[in-house]
Formats: C-alpha cells, structure tokens, sequence
C-alpha cells in the first residue's frame, strides 16, 4: 500500500513538473537579434558609438550642431525614444522654442545599445559611460536631462563632472532611498523582478502583461500606454543581453549611494530644474522636494494631473519650461520663472 501511495505521489509531482516546464516553454521567449530591432527602432538619426569596455552606445544627435547642447538620459527599462516629444519641440527650427543641439542616447542593457557578456551595470557604470560617450562625442560643457533612473544618472555626473554639466534637469529622478511600506504602491512588474526567486525566473517570460501594467502605472492618463508602446519596450527588453542587464539593475536596485542633503550640496554650483508630476506613483512626487530642498537655488515644477514621464505626457509644457530655465542661462535670470 505504502508503495503504492508513494509512486502515485511520484506521479503527481512528475506530472505537475511537466505542466510547470510545459507552461515556461510556451511562454519563454527567445533573443530578438540587434538587426531586427535595429530596422524597426532605428532610423535615418541613428547613430553608434564603439566606447571602451567593448559598449557600442545607439543615440541620436539632432538639430543645430551649433546650438546649446542638451544630453537626454532615459529611466529604467526605457530607450532614447521616450525623449522624441522633447526632440520635436526643442530641436524643431520651425518650433516656437530655441533650437538646441539635442543628443538621446541609449544605456547598456536599454534600446539599441549593445554591451558585452557580463557587463556590470549600476548608477556608476551609466555616469561612466556617459562620460567616456560625452568625451568622444567633443562635448565639454552642455545642460544634462535625466527621467527617473536617468535622473540618478545624471546627477551622479554632475557631482563627479562639474565643470561638464552647464546645467541639470531631473525629471521624476530617482535617488532618494525609498521609504513606502514594501514598496506596496509599484506596479506589480517591479515588484515581482525585485524578487530574488521569481526574478531570474520570469526574466524570458512573456512580459507583454506585466509590461502593459507597468506602462499604464506610469502615466495619469493609461490610454498613453499604447500597444505600440508596450510592444516596443518588450522587443527592446529582447535585446541579446539586455533581459541579464535589466534583471541586474532590478535587483540591485537598494544596492546604491542614495542622495542625502550633504552629496548633494555641491550642486548648488550648478543650476538645476526638478521636475515632476503630482500622481507619480513610481517615485514619489514628494522626492522632486527633496531635491528641490537639498539643492540650493535649484527651481521646481510639478505638473497637475501627470505621471512618471512628464516629457511624454506633459510635451509641450515640460519642453517649454525646459527652454524657458535654458534661455534664462544666457538671456539674464528675468526669463527663469519655474513655478514652485
């Protein structure tokens, strides 16, 4: 009877592990080479950089190459593409708005830029590789955007390069060391990639649903959560290499040196713009005051009824306040009047 019993168990578990491997079969999805992608999320703008460390960094450089600089760093998970709005209004000759040489790239592990096997990703690395694209690109000073993640990026480069960052905007940036109770507010994409288990397993899943949610969190307004959207952001994240990159970051995420008060002060040599949108729900809007507080002379904004990524859902008003803090630099401080 024992014996029975213990092979029936036998059976179900081998009949429950084949199901398992079943289903993760049927949802694994497989590397999306760099060619494929590059015909679908490339363009006549696209341009490549070979950066030491074996990096081929994908950006774009456009409008005036004569005008004011202005290096554009995306967030976590996203790609150069989230700044187009901010490209077409700033960039534009025909705009309402200076024209400024506008320079999006793409980090390791993100969009079209490719990194070697084993790539060390961290806030470090990004502010690094910035430097090392910066410095073959010959841009030795120039105003420096960052959106979430990038935002970390970009304000690590200004305390490492001070002499570089003309001036700093931080869009939704992140930093600050998170305080929301098991961070019970994120989408569940990140809540279930912070996981160490669940992490590298669902790293070659199908992650149109999980996206999907996570693009509609980001946004007030979720119809801007386009399918488009969601089907570029998971082609993107299929990248060779990009899925291990990604997961690095997911969970070493705590794994960071936070802003405080005192690194930050330096920064009051610089002039900096916070931005954010009041129902963020992925870094709080009450970290933009933070930034604001700790970083004397530095100007807010913060847009009614926005998410996560302002420069996509507040376009125009974030670009002209973007041209409007700029103009101030050269044209005398009457023309800065950010709202706070």
């Amino acid at each position: 009877m024992l014996k029975w019993l213990v092979g029936g168990v036998l059976a179900v578990i081998g009949l429950i592990a084949l199901v398992v491997a079943g289903v993760y079969l049927a949802f694994n999805r497989p590397d999306i080479p760099y060619e494929t992608l590059e015909a679908s999320y490339g363009g006549p703008a696209s341009r490549f950089a070979d950066l030491p460390g074996g990096v081929r960094m994908h950006y774009r450089d456009q409008g005036d190459p004569n005008a004011p600089a202005l290096v554009l760093v995306h967030g976590f998970s996203a790609s150069l593409h989230t700044w187009e709005p901010w490209v077409s209004e700033l960039s534009a000759g025909d705009s309402r708005l200076a024209t400024y040489r506008v320079v999006s790239i793409d980090l390791p592990g993100h969009g079209l830029t490719r990194a070697p096997a084993g790539y060390q990703a961290s806030i470090e690395a990004y502010r690094d590789i910035l430097h090392d694209f910066t410095s073959q690109l010959g841009l030795t000073r120039f105003a420096l955007a960052g959106n979430s993640m990038g935002g970390n990026v970009a304000w690590e480069y200004a305390l490492q390069y001070p002499d570089r960052v003309q001036a700093l905007i931080l869009v939704a940036s992140s930093g600050w060391e998170e305080t929301r109770q098991g961070l019970a507010e994120d989408p569940p994409v990140f809540r279930l990639l912070r996981n160490p288990v669940l992490g590298p397993i669902l790293r070659n899943l199908d992650s149109t649903a999980l996206t999907r949610q996570g693009l509609q969190a980001s946004f007030y307004n979720p119809a801007l959560a386009t399918e488009d959207m969601v089907t570029r952001y998971v082609s993107l994240s299929r990248a060779p290499g990009h899925r291990d990159i990604l997961l690095q970051m997911t969970l070493g995420f705590r794994e960071r040196n936070y802003a405080t008060p005192e690194r930050l002060a330096p920064l009051a040599n610089v002039p900096v713009l916070v931005m954010a949108g009041d129902t963020d729900r992925l870094v709080p809007p009450q970290h933009a005051e933070q930034f604001h507080n700790a970083i004397s002379g530095s100007q807010l904004i913060v847009f009614e009824n926005t998410g996560h990524i302002p420069q996509e859902e507040r376009a125009a008003e974030s670009a002209a306040a973007v041209d409007q803090f700029l103009a101030a630099l050269t044209q005398g401080p009457a023309l800065a009047t950010a709202a706070r």
